[in-house]
């Protein structure tokens, strides 16, 4: 007779499924401004580090997993985790951060599937008439809740993934090897931000937790595989965008970075192929409308928990007002704020809820090895770097220009 105690291992496929689960979420607006930041810096310099951003994310990824994976049943939230180890302190760390992530991501939402839809109908000077066709569909949807969505998740991440290599196969063409022999050290900073975006997932982790029956060895390879995956896409989409683009002129890396731009647009004006630049507009908004589709639901969760547990407010329709209305009045009023969100959201809504915090608690608790503290103090100067340098370039204490930037000015 078995113990009813003796937990069952996940299968290959339940694991492969989560990976799938974690890559899909990766595949978001960070991938799309990745060649333009990425660009500037060029691809040497930006390849370590999507090296060392995505290590610092695993990492941080395994500590969540683990703790996740201790609550078992109970309900499991960053506020509640990081106040258990760092008081008050660390409960409204993580609701500021978890607030900065959430509503800067919709907000690049908003924003950036407005310059394609704006691109791919030829109406670029409609700006505030095109954020709200964009927007309000979104609205209605991510309210109704439709449970369809999660369930079609494995066929859109397959969808996303095919309408990729399509993308990739038809910008090969295009591509110039000799623009990859560009590098700016100096900017490199820059594009660290971004990078930590494209490879943040950790809002689902105690789905993934669960669905693996918190089994950590499972858990670890569902996350590497998944990120994996997504380190792939990203790195290819990197060759691809800085190959096909030149650095700057009219049509440029340097030129969609001062606009905002995502990097399907100058990518489709120059391979100037309908499908590419049909598809290559589909994949972007599936890419983003799925992702604004879960961080919508996920803010209107936090905020309801929020406004009840605080104020004591129960309220839908101040809740649906809540999470919709910010995001959407600085997309109308800064409709050329794409990647200056995405910035803002890496550089500090996640790196103090998914790269500070988690490090904190291993190296306050004892119970953990020496060496595994080390690697988190390691990461938490990585991530406190990035922080102090995005804070820095935001009130103007540091401004960070690429090289190229300054070559076309001639200063």
């Amino acid at each position: 007779m078995h113990s009813q105690n003796k937990q069952v291992s996940p299968g290959t496929g339940l694991i492969i499924a989560c990976s799938a689960l974690i890559a899909g979420n990766l595949v978001g607006a960070g991938i799309l401004g990745l060649p333009i930041n990425t660009g500037l810096a060029g691809l040497g310099p930006s390849m370590l580090a999507m090296i060392a951003g995505g290590a610092m994310m695993f990492l941080t990824a395994v500590i969540l997993g683990e703790q996740s994976a201790k609550g078992r049943n109970e309900t499991f939230d960053y506020p509640s985790l990081y106040e258990t180890f760092l008081g008050r302190f660390g409960k409204w760390a993580a609701i500021i951060a978890n607030m900065i992530i959430l509503y800067g991501l919709l907000t690049a939402y908003f924003t950036g599937g407005a310059k394609i839809v704006a691109s791919l109908a030829g109406i670029e000077g409609q700006a505030t008439l095109v954020t709200l066709f964009f927007a309000m569909p979104l609205i209605v949807l991510t309210c109704i809740n439709l449970s369809i969505i999660q369930r079609l998740n494995t066929f859109l991440v397959i969808f996303l993934a095919g309408t990729f290599i399509l993308l990739v196969a038809l910008s090969s063409g295009h591509v110039e090897l000799s623009r990859a022999n560009y590098s700016d050290w100096f900017f490199l900073p820059a594009t660290l931000p971004i990078i930590v975006t494209a490879f943040h997932f950790h809002n689902i982790i105690p789905t993934v937790s669960t669905q693996l029956n918190w089994d950590m060895k499972a858990f670890k390879k569902a996350v590497l595989l998944g990120m994996f995956m997504a380190f792939i896409m990203n790195s290819l989409w990197v060759l691809v965008g800085i190959g096909v683009v030149p650095l700057t002129g009219e049509n440029s890396i340097l030129a969609a970075w001062h606009t905002n731009t995502p990097a399907t647009i100058p990518m489709g004006v120059i391979i100037a192929n309908p499908v590419f630049i049909i598809m290559g507009s589909v994949f972007a908004l599936v890419a983003i409308s799925t992702s604004f589709l879960a961080n919508g639901l996920g803010l209107q969760g936090f905020l309801r928990d929020l406004l009840y547990n605080t104020f004591g407010i129960n309220n839908r329709v101040m809740v649906i007002f809540a999470t919709f209305t910010p995001p959407l009045l600085t997309a109308l009023v800064y409709p050329d704020i794409f990647l200056k969100a995405l910035d803002i959201v890496g550089g500090v809504g996640i790196v103090i809820l998914f790269g500070i915090l988690p490090t904190l608690i291993v190296i306050l608790d004892k119970a953990h090895s020496t060496k595994m503290r080390i690697i988190c103090s390691l990461a938490l100067v990585f991530a406190g770097a990035i922080l102090l340098m995005e804070i820095f370039q935001e009130i103007g204490m540091l401004r960070l220009h690429p090289w190229a930037d300054i070559h076309a000015s001639g200063n």
